[in-house]
C-alpha cells in the first residue's frame, strides 16, 4: 500500500467544486447512505428526525 499525498494552495483551491464533483461521481444509493449515516450520527437512540420544516406537496 502506497501513501498518497496531494498538496494544493488554499487560496487557489475551490473545495466546493471538488466536493460537488466527488459526490456527483457517487451513485444515488451511496449518496443517500452517506446522508442517512450523518443524520443518524446526531440522533439519540430511538429519536426520530424533526421534519416540522418539511412539508409534502399534494398532487391535484
Amino acid at each position: 500500500m502506497a501513501m498518497v499525498r496531494s498538496q494544493t494552495d488554499l487560496k487557489s483551491s475551490n473545495q466546493a467544486t471538488d466536493d460537488f464533483d466527488y459526490w456527483m461521481n457517487k451513485t444515488a444509493i451511496e449518496r443517500l447512505s452517506a446522508v442517512t449515516y450523518l443524520v443518524n450520527q446526531n440522533l439519540k437512540p430511538f429519536q426520530r428526525m424533526d421534519k416540522s420544516l418539511v412539508f409534502k406537496k399534494t398532487m391535484k
